[in-house]
């Protein structure tokens, strides 16, 4: 083949390169000519028909072609992909003026803010924090507890029952009694936190649906007086150094003594208001030393073993410490509510 010929398909390729508009055409125009059954390829066969005396200046000469349409081809690739670039930002242009996007962040419930703190305290005060089903066995929500069939504490506690053995658990002492029963007659010292469900009408003071936190502490010589400490340093954690607490009688199944706990009022100083009722106490929590027949139903001596057990309403604790005056305002999902807990 002449240096002419050669020239012609030079000069047809270079013409294919300008006319493509896109790197799609231009990919096709560099299959055409250099890909491995392309034109350049299939005139360096011609090699082996040629006489030895012509094979040096012919393939010099099909080199020079090949790479000059090499450096072709990359010269019409940068300018198409620099089109193609300022056409992608044309097309997907923003309009800078335009407002943006304000994303408001989210506010903790005071409800998981008062848990946290608490389970925070008692962290602090050597216990472990141990969580439970919401769905459990008559067995272990009344009876390990001291709350047989029939047993006029369960009008307390009138429930929700998935059938006549299972129901949404009424406190979170179904999961003390879960430890107690893998625990082997070792000590304990936890406290579980959680939400609980009883039958009741709605209203400032009433939930269907509440929260809260009981401990538990099983050892060797444990008595009331270790049950009022633990309650003093949480009160005063909780509440503020000022804060007092003090213990009345009371009645609950699974403990004996039982107690009711109160804890000096914040806003008069104990001197009497009408947060308070004029007293100078709001009643906090209860609590007590575990009855001796809920150790023995867990495998415990209670001539060797004793323990106290406390429960304290979430909620309540909320309501003390941000001044809430309607119980439902935890559980109406309102974010005017949510947000005033925002810096707090």
């Amino acid at each position: 083949m002449k240096e002419q010929e050669l020239q012609l398909i030079l000069a047809s390729a270079l013409q294919a390169i300008t006319d493509a508009k896109t790197l799609s055409e231009l990919q096709q125009v560099r299959d055409t000519y250099l890909a491995k059954k392309g034109q350049v390829n299939q005139l360096m066969g011609n090699l082996k028909v040629l006489p030895p005396a012509e094979r040096s200046s012919y393939g010099k000469a099909v080199n020079d072609l090949k790479m000059a349409l090499i450096s072709a081809f990359d010269q019409a690739q940068i300018v198409l992909e620099a089109a193609a670039l300022n056409e992608k930002l044309t097309s997907e242009k923003i309009d800078i003026t335009l407002p943006g996007y304000v994303h408001q962040a989210g506010a903790k419930n005071p409800f998981f803010t008062i848990q946290d703190e608490l389970c925070a305290i008692f962290l602090g005060l050597g216990y472990t924090i141990a969580e439970g089903p919401e769905i459990e066995s008559d067995h272990f929500n009344f009876e390990l507890l001291n709350i047989p069939q029939d047993h006029p504490a369960r009008d307390m506690q009138d429930s929700f029952y998935i059938d006549e053995n299972t129901l949404l658990r009424t406190h979170t002492s179904p999961v003390q009694a879960h430890v107690m029963q893998n625990a082997d007659g070792q000590p304990i010292k936890v406290v579980c936190p959680g939400k609980v469900y009883r039958r009741d009408d709605d209203d400032a003071t009433h939930s269907h649906q509440f929260g809260q936190l009981e401990g538990l502490l099983i050892d060797e010589g444990i008595h009331l007086g270790h049950l009022y400490a633990t309650l003093q340093l949480f009160v005063q954690a909780m509440f503020g150094e000022k804060r007092e607490i003090r213990f009345r009688s009371s009645y609950f199944p699974f403990t004996e003594p039982s107690v009711e706990v109160d804890v000096s009022c914040a806003n008069c100083g104990g001197k009497g208001c009408s947060m308070c009722k004029g007293s100078g106490w709001i009643e906090i929590l209860g609590g007590g030393m575990v009855h001796p027949n809920v150790l023995k139903m867990s495998g415990y001596d209670p001539d060797k073993m004793s323990g106290f057990a406390f429960g304290i309403g979430l909620e309540r604790v909320a309501m003390l410490r941000y001044g809430i005056d309607d119980i439902r305002k935890f559980y109406q999902n309102d974010v005017r509510f949510i947000h005033q807990f925002n810096k707090r």
